[in-house]
């Protein structure tokens, strides 16, 4: 792994971090995608990925399923978590300043924005 690419999945879980403490989202609207369209991850290796991050109770038994088909990436999952935490804390204390509408509403484009993403603008 190249000083590129981790700084690329650092900048990943920092994203997902922020959005995750600013509206509650991060794992699979920011990181899977982000892992997929950046990355060039298969769908399942960033899903797997992605529940290795929050593995702690949440995904245990998601991670050991997708770990087993070799979907995991215990790396990338790491470095994730390393942008995720800086990232969680600086987006949750930035949508603590805002109005709850404008929370709203950024949370309403980005999932609108992943979904047209996935839709419509396929990697070839």
């Amino acid at each position: 792994m190249n000083g590129e690419t981790i700084l690329a999945v650092i900048l990943i879980g920092l994203a997902a971090g922020v959005l995750g403490g600013m509206v509650g989202v991060g794992g699979g609207i920011i990181m899977v995608p982000a892992l997929v369209y950046f990355l060039a991850f298969s769908q399942h290796r960033a899903q797997g990925t992605s529940l290795a991050l929050m593995l702690f109770p949440v995904g245990i038994l998601g991670v050991i399923n997708y770990y087993r088909k070799g979907y995991v990436d215990l790396r990338i999952a790491g470095l994730l978590a390393v942008g995720f935490i800086l990232g969680s804390y600086l987006g949750s204390r930035f949508s603590l300043s805002l109005p709850q509408s404008v929370v709203k509403k950024i949370f309403a484009a980005v999932m609108l924005l992943v979904a047209l993403r996935m839709l419509f603008w396929e990697k070839k």
